[in-house]
């Protein structure tokens, strides 16, 4: 398993290891698979500004509003009930 680590910068810069995939990604939200669990991002502007599934990392520039785990399961089956759940 890949360390998690998350370093937030004045709400701009955000940068992230232990990502494992990318669920979804659009300027106001970015969903990520990491060994912490699922990790929803919301926003504005939101931009990837790198990414590495090898080395586990990426970096998010734009405004961020809120960061959100779900358990530590992984898997599509899991974003979906995660998804379900924050839209419910």
């Amino acid at each position: 398993m890949k360390p998690h680590r998350l370093t937030l910068q004045n709400r701009a810069a955000l940068q992230i290891t232990g990502v494992m995939d990318v669920i979804s990604y659009d300027p106001g939200e970015i969903i990520l698979e990491t060994s912490a669990g699922l990790l929803l991002i919301k926003g504005s502007e939101l931009h990837m500004n790198h990414l590495s599934l090898e080395k586990g990392e990426t970096g998010v520039d734009g405004t961020v509003d809120s960061l959100t785990y779900s358990e530590a399961h992984h898997g599509a089956r899991q974003a979906e009930r995660f998804l379900g759940r924050l839209f419910k």
